[in-house]
C-alpha cells in the first residue's frame, strides 16, 4: 500500500545505530580510565582519543537523527499506546543526551585551552577560548550528562531485553542487524 511506513528499520538506520552503540562502548571506558589533567598540563593520548571518538559519535548521531526524520518507521503495532509514547520519548531523550554530552565534552576541552588533533591526523577546531571558570562549569554539566546518558541507555537496553525475553513481541528484532 502506497504511503505505508515500513515495519522494520532499514540497513542505514541499523548501521548508524549499532555504530553509535559500539563507539559508546569504547568511549565510556576511555573517559573513565584516562588520568585527570590538571591546570597547565596538556592532554595525552587518552584525551585525544576520547574527544576524537566523541566527535565521531556526534557526527553519526546527527546523521542518524537526520536519517530518522527522513525515513520513518511504523510504530510496533503490538505495543500499547503508553509504550509507544514512552519509547518515542526515550529515543528523543537519547538523541538529546548524546548530542549534549558530546558537545559539552568538546566545549570543556576548548575552555581548557587544549590543542587536540582528530585521531592524531588533523587539528581539531576549538569551540571557545581558554576560560577556567567556564571549563569547570561545563565539565560539571558534561559529567552529569554522561551519567544521565548511561542510566538512560541502561533503561533502553533493559526495555529491549524485556521485549525480547518477556513480551516476545519482535520489538528488538526490528533493529537487529540481520533482521528485516
Amino acid at each position: 500500500m502506497e504511503g505505508t511506513l515500513p515495519a522494520q528499520y532499514g540497513t542505514v538506520a541499523k548501521l548508524l545505530h549499532w555504530s553509535i552503540v559500539a563507539l559508546l562502548a569504547i568511549q565510556y571506558p576511555i573517559g573513565w580510565l584516562m588520568p585527570d589533567i590538571h591546570r597547565g598540563q596538556q592532554p595525552g593520548t587518552a584525551m585525544a582519543l576520547h574527544v576524537s571518538f566523541g566527535l565521531v559519535i556526534l557526527t553519526l548521531m546527527l546523521l542518524r537523527l537526520g536519517w530518522r526524520l527522513g525515513h520513518k518507521v511504523a510504530p510496533e503495532p503490538s505495543l500499547p499506546r503508553w509504550q509507544r509514547v514512552v519509547s518515542e520519548a526515550v529515543h528523543r531523550l537519547l538523541y538529546a543526551l548524546v548530542i549534549a554530552t558530546t558537545l559539552t565534552g568538546w566545549l570543556f576541552a576548548s575552555f581548557r585551552g587544549w590543542s587536540l588533533s582528530f585521531f592524531f591526523v588533523a587539528p581539531l577546531p576549538m569551540l571557545a577560548s581558554d576560560n577556567a571558570a567556564a571549563g569547570k562549569f561545563i565539565n560539571g554539566w558534561h559529567q552529569a550528562l554522561e551519567w544521565t546518558l548511561l542510566v538512560t541507555l541502561a533503561l533502553h537496553i533493559g526495555a529491549a531485553l524485556l521485549h525480547r525475553f518477556y513480551y516476545r513481541d519482535g520489538v528488538l528484532q526490528r533493529m537487529l542487524p540481520n533482521e528485516g
